[in-house]
């Protein structure tokens, strides 16, 4: 991931870190006084916070040792405060909120598009692949091309990953993750409320939006049927402006149902109207396909036959030719 590395790849490298130099306290040293002329008592010199002191007294025994815990302050003492910048898996917290300011809009508390795509750039992935939609997926991004605060960490907590190189190596695992059948369900259905436009208040995917996010929604495992249906889509045999929520999720019950051949598709199923529309449309295209390939085979056929016999057919015209001069005459 040597290409990926940015200025935001790790924001603040002390964040977070565990410190060895230092140790949060020191036992305390104690001075005798010499007997000089000045006075008989001893000095302590203070002990640090958070130590534990064990004073000895002047007749040789050692006094109870005592433990004075005094909360540290990270600002003061130049560490991390471990409770409110570590995640119960280990993430830092600090680090999280680093990088989604590395994105976010000057003016909203957002990574809007321009900031989407300088940090799919950064990840080495395109905006409009598979994997992005998969890691708005796990983030429950509501909006396309847009992660509130909220969704950015509770994303990257969610997959547990504080930076740039902890997103990249989670994809192969979130790729395998949504092949199963429950989350390739979910995942699915995200994507409809995914793409619809929340600020407008629609209800129903654009008919050019749907045809890009059923392709790409399928990208692992593509079913037979998919690129006719879209061709039928493209085609708009029906006039349809837009695909509701309900059709959105009876296709993938469709494609699970439905053979690639369509024999045991029957109009008797709750199905919606638009996969009767597709189906007569697609019998009726596939009944064209065979009639023009027979047509094809049939005129290959009689091509075949004239390659074949060049030399009768010359001797045909030539002879035709004949009888028409001798019968001239």
């Amino acid at each position: 991931m040597g290409q990926c590395v940015t200025k935001c790849k790790n924001p603040t490298s002390s964040l977070g870190s565990k410190s060895g130099d230092k140790e949060s306290g020191s036992k305390s040293h104690h001075k005798k006084s010499g007997s000089t002329g000045g006075g008989g008592g001893h000095k302590e010199e203070p002990s640090s916070l958070c130590s534990k002191g064990t004073s000895e007294l002047s007749n040789g025994t050692k006094a109870s040792e005592v433990t004075v815990e005094t909360p540290v302050i990270p600002a003061m003492m130049g560490e991390p405060c471990m409770d409110e910048c570590l995640h119960r898996d280990g993430l830092s917290m600090l680090h999280i909120e680093e990088l989604f300011g590395c994105y976010k809009d000057e003016q909203e508390d957002a990574i809007l598009e321009e900031g989407m795509e300088r940090f799919c750039n950064d990840l080495c992935v395109d905006p409009a692949e598979f994997r992005v939609l998969v890691l708005a997926w796990k983030f429950q991004a509501a909006t396309m091309c847009k992660f509130t605060r909220k969704e950015f960490v509770e994303g990257c907590k969610a997959i547990q990953a504080d930076s740039l190189e902890g997103i990249c190596s989670r994809f192969s695992f979130m790729l395998l993750e949504a092949q199963g059948e429950e989350n390739f369900k979910d995942l699915y259905r995200f994507t409809f409320q995914f793409g619809l436009d929340a600020e407008e208040g629609q209800r129903s995917l654009q008919r050019e939006i749907a045809i890009a996010l059923w392709r790409l929604v399928f990208t692992q495992d593509t079913p037979a049927i998919l690129e006719h249906w879209l061709d039928f889509l493209a085609e708009n045999p029906s006039g349809i402006r837009g695909i509701s929520r309900d059709t959105w999720n009876m296709f993938l019950n469709f494609t699970q149902a439905i053979g690639p051949d369509l024999s045991n598709y029957s109009e008797d199923e709750a199905w919606p109207s638009l996969f009767d529309t597709f189906v007569e449309w697609e019998l009726e295209r596939r009944k064209r396909e065979e009639e023009q390939a027979l047509t094809a085979k049939e005129e290959e056929g009689r091509c075949t036959e004239t390659e074949c016999s060049p030399t009768t057919d010359r001797l045909e015209t030539e002879g035709s030719r004949g009888s028409q001069t001798w019968g001239g005459h």
